[in-house]
């Protein structure tokens, strides 16, 4: 890993950066997961409303859930390297494909351990909020993501068809006691 990294929740001072990983992920044709909104979102700015709108039981979106996002920001020069967003509650769709937690790296900096030391950096904050487990995912075909689950304590939980993406992903449980 190069440098100290911070995981935080985004503010104004990080709009600049914000940009910069969505572009990065455009370019690249690459998903976007654990950014929430991010990809729909016209501005940073826009994004930012949004991710505080989740984070509030009283504003969070029908059909959606209260979540909290985050950034991990490398300190040396203060780039977002990565995203893990944390969803409290599971609804029907969490439940079956996408699970509490999602997560990703800038294509970038990716190889350098970001995803592994973000999953566990992030399981103080789910306890936190009452969690004693939670259920992570990845597609059958991104290797990074599943070896950052096991090393991270997931317990392979089967499979589900995503029929939004179509594709099959992996479902795993860390417990949290």
């Amino acid at each position: 890993m190069d440098g100290k990294l911070m995981l935080i929740e985004p503010a104004e001072e990080y709009l600049d950066e914000v940009a910069s990983y969505k572009r990065e992920f455009l370019d690249a044709g690459d998903s976007m997961d654990g950014a929430g909104p991010l990809r729909r979102s016209e501005t940073p700015a826009e994004w930012l409303e949004l991710v505080r709108r989740f984070k509030d039981p009283e504003t969070v979106p029908e059909k959606w859930v209260v979540s909290t996002q985050f950034i991990c920001v490398r300190e040396s020069d203060h780039r977002i390297v990565g995203m893990i967003q944390v969803r409290h509650t599971l609804n029907d769709f969490l439940r079956r494909v996408a699970g509490h937690i999602g997560y990703s790296v800038r294509p970038s900096e990716r190889g350098r351990g970001y995803a592994k030391w973000m999953l566990k950096n992030v399981l103080p904050f789910c306890r936190s909020i009452g969690l004693d487990r939670v259920m992570v995912s990845c597609g059958t075909e991104n290797e990074a993501s599943r070896r950052t689950i096991l090393a991270n304590g997931g317990t392979f939980d089967g499979t589900a068809l995503d029929e939004r993406e179509n594709m099959t992903v992996e479902r795993y449980w860390i417990d949290l006691k």
